[in-house]
């Protein structure tokens, strides 16, 4: 196809379940252009079933990068995949001479990372990763809101005060820097050496709701429960806690039944299609499309790129 002479990365993104992977393999052979994954769960070789991570048959369809490339025990973040990208992308990288280059998941975070630039937040070094998740442990969440509000009062108004990873990455932060969290958080937009084109996908939620509901149901036919058994007993790192494991863990320990948690799957999933709406619609870059639209996507694209 013709080019304009400068890399383009056209994203491809919308809410889980909406039909993102097989119109991403479509429009990648239709534009023989490579796949980078921007689904933060399905890089985890250990999770293909409960993140409709694509099959070895679609990756044989055309070239994947990050699916099942990690394990769960390895440290992982947003800003290690932007630095892993970037290099990929890069002149010396193995995606270095593509002019084109599909960038398809719902990571909202995973998606700015490589489009914006994330912040330059120091990494956190492992002793003390294990550290605060002793202490997490040990003093419960409340103890450490109440540090973070001593150590970073601007980023204690604005954090979820509920969520154990945010509160003890901002007082990592803190610890290791000697300055609050809040002061690396200038959110600078990057200049990339690449043009972005962004797509989303979405259907009538009502529809949206019950390929859900489905989903839910084939990923059980598939082997689900019994993939969430060989990683229960890594159930305490972060990656997974995740719709359709953490409910699952649930009903192992006994405290719900079992259709009980397919109904919570079902019920977290939704909820979690509208988060990832409510933040793709403020993104006034992307271009709304169905997923039935395939021609009217293919000519928006040529006229883009």
């Amino acid at each position: 196809m013709e080019s304009s002479g400068k890399k383009t990365i056209v994203v491809l993104t919308g809410p889980t379940g909406v039909g993102k992977t097989e119109l991403c393999l479509n429009l990648a052979e239709t534009f023989s252009a490579p796949v980078i994954n921007a689904d933060s769960r399905q890089i985890f070789a250990e999770l293909p079933i409960g993140t409709a991570a694509p099959t070895p048959e679609q990756q044989r369809r055309v070239r994947h990068f990050f699916v099942g490339t990690h394990r769960l025990a390895d440290y992982y973040s947003a800003s290690l995949y932007e630095q892993d990208v970037l290099r990929l992308l890069s002149p010396g990288g193995e995606l270095g001479s593509e002019p084109l280059v599909f960038l398809s998941g719902g990571s909202m975070m995973y998606i700015d990372a490589v489009c914006n630039g994330i912040d330059d937040i120091p990494t956190v070094d492992a002793a003390t990763r294990a550290q605060m998740k002793e202490r997490l442990a040990a003093e419960g969440l409340p103890a450490l809101v109440e540090e973070l509000k001593h150590l970073d009062p601007l980023y204690y108004e604005q954090v979820d005060k509920q969520n154990p990873r945010r509160v003890v990455h901002a007082l990592e932060i803190c610890l290791i820097s000697g300055k609050p969290y809040s002061t690396f958080r200038t959110h600078t937009r990057k200049v990339r050496p690449f043009l972005v084109v962004k797509i989303g996908i979405n259907r009538p939620r009502e529809e949206l709701y019950q390929r859900i509901n489905r989903r839910v149901l084939q990923m059980l036919e598939q082997g689900l429960l019994e993939e969430a058994r060989r990683v229960y007993p890594l159930r305490g790192f972060n990656s997974l806690n995740t719709v359709g494991y953490k409910e699952l863990f649930a009903h192992f320990d006994g405290l719900i039944p079992l259709d009980e948690a397919i109904r919570q799957i079902q019920s977290n999933t939704r909820r979690y299609a509208r988060k990832q709406l409510t933040w793709f619609h403020k993104d006034a870059e992307i271009k709304w499309f169905q997923p039935s639209e395939f021609q009217q996507i293919t000519d928006y694209l040529h006229s883009a790129l």
